[in-house]
């Protein structure tokens, strides 16, 4: 062979060396894409990082935290939905949802904390029914019909929005603790742990009326203690979720941590308007997911008719 072969095969090997180590650069690495050597592994791909990206999960974050705070939820109806329209796909959007939770949840437990608006033993006895609960939940929800879990949430959001409308908490109760009511408070965590896995949503939208109607807690107490009740559920499923790269966790922080700003301000909301506008607050906010769920469920009914 002659030399001037060598050295144009060798110089083709170096080109499509340089082109293959170009392409691992920008592109993401099986199935994940950023940094291999990051420390959580590397994110979902999908998720648009442009600077219209960024800002729209800042929006986001801001959103979450003035919600937190006012009504004691995690704030996953809002986070699922942008993540799965900025480009995740729902699995890992509910995945990167739990993550961004935690820091929320701190900051809204810390801010409801301070005013002595938290009851510590409810929080504690609600999530060891939770703990419970989901993993029930979990199991029917792979035996029962999508289309009939659909229509069970539209169902269950208009009791809670006319439990709203027609009840109003005081803000001067608290819950009288006794073992009839920790035994309750258990078996209510049990339901609200089977709902949420069943259902795919988070406590705080069950937990806040259930704690002033059945328990006699103020507004501000009920959405305190829901927080901490979800607060170590978020973090063992965000763990869970770490470890099979399912989390985002760029877009997790970044909302999370604006989340954690502005929670604050909405826990100061909730604590400047009364308890009846603070109801019917939290009736509006489920009255956009009721009319969301129920857009959902008219349109896979309609596709299921169709297909049969």
């Amino acid at each position: 062979m002659k030399k001037s072969d060598i050295s144009n095969i060798s110089n083709a090997e170096s080109v499509e060396r340089a082109e293959e180590s170009v392409r691992s650069s920008v592109q993401p690495s099986g199935k994940f894409g950023g940094k291999a050597d990051r420390l959580f592994g590397a994110d979902p791909v999908g998720l648009d990082e442009s600077a219209r990206g960024i800002v729209v999960l800042v929006i986001v974050g801001v959103a979450v935290g003035l919600l937190s705070g006012m009504f004691g939820i995690g704030g996953g109806t809002v986070i699922v939905p942008a993540l799965v329209w900025l480009g995740l796909t729902q699995r890992n959007a509910a995945a990167t949802s739990m993550l961004a939770i935690v820091p929320t949840s701190i900051s809204g437990v810390i801010s409801y904390a301070t005013c002595g608006n938290v009851d510590w033993l409810a929080a504690l006895l609600l999530f060891c029914g939770m703990f419970v609960g989901g993993q029930i939940g979990s199991w029917l929800l792979s035996r029962l019909p999508e289309l009939v879990l659909r229509w069970i949430f539209v169902v269950f959001l208009v009791f809670v929005v006319v439990n709203q409308i027609s009840f109003v908490p005081s803000r001067d109760q608290h819950i009288a603790m006794s073992a009839l009511t920790g035994v309750c408070l258990v078996l209510l965590g049990v339901v609200i742990g089977i709902l949420a896995g069943l259902l795919g949503i988070g406590g705080g939208a069950l937990a806040v009326p259930a704690l002033s109607m059945l328990f006699g807690a103020s507004d501000l107490i009920a959405r305190g203690t829901s927080l901490l009740a979800m607060f170590p559920n978020s973090i063992t499923t965000s763990v869970a979720n770490l470890k099979r790269r399912l989390v985002h966790v760029k877009a997790a922080l970044i909302i999370g941590l604006v989340a954690a700003v502005t929670a604050p301000f909405g826990t100061w909301i909730a604590g400047a308007v009364s308890p009846r506008v603070g109801s019917i607050l939290f009736a509006c906010y489920l009255c956009v997911l009721l009319i969301r769920s129920l857009f959902v469920a008219v349109k896979a009914t309609r596709s299921a008719r169709a297909s049969s």
